[in-house]
């Protein structure tokens, strides 16, 4: 369920932006609440909170007062657009670096992706 890698409200909010992403859960549509999320991940309600309002900072949820917490209009492309820059950041990065180190142009590069990409 979670693991020990990085904060659990961190896992819990990346699981719910995947569901966005999946189309679990639609612009518009209301997410389980604080206690329903505590409940059924068996956290701390302010574990599940945090997770929440994280999402709410980041423009991915907003807030019905008295009522819940719900997709925001552009969720799904603004985290499809976070996440293309992590990738970015992350991994091509870092990849291109190595690349020019072993003397490899951006073709070799996408051929061995092509080839590993056969596997």
């Amino acid at each position: 369920m979670f693991d020990d890698s990085r904060p659990i409200f961190q896992q819990l909010a990346e699981r719910l932006e995947d569901e966005i992403l999946g189309g679990i859960y639609g612009e518009e549509d209301q997410v389980p609440s604080t206690n329903e999320l505590a409940g059924h991940m068996r956290i701390n309600p302010a574990t599940a909170g945090k997770a929440l309002n994280l999402l709410v900072d980041r423009g991915v949820l907003y807030k019905r007062r008295g009522i819940g917490m719900f997709v925001a209009e552009g969720a799904r492309a603004l985290i499809a657009e976070e996440r293309q820059r992590g990738i970015t950041e992350h991994f091509i990065a870092p990849l291109l670096a190595e690349a020019r180190k072993l003397g490899l142009s951006a073709q070799d590069i996408i051929r061995l992706i092509a080839e590993e990409d056969q596997k």
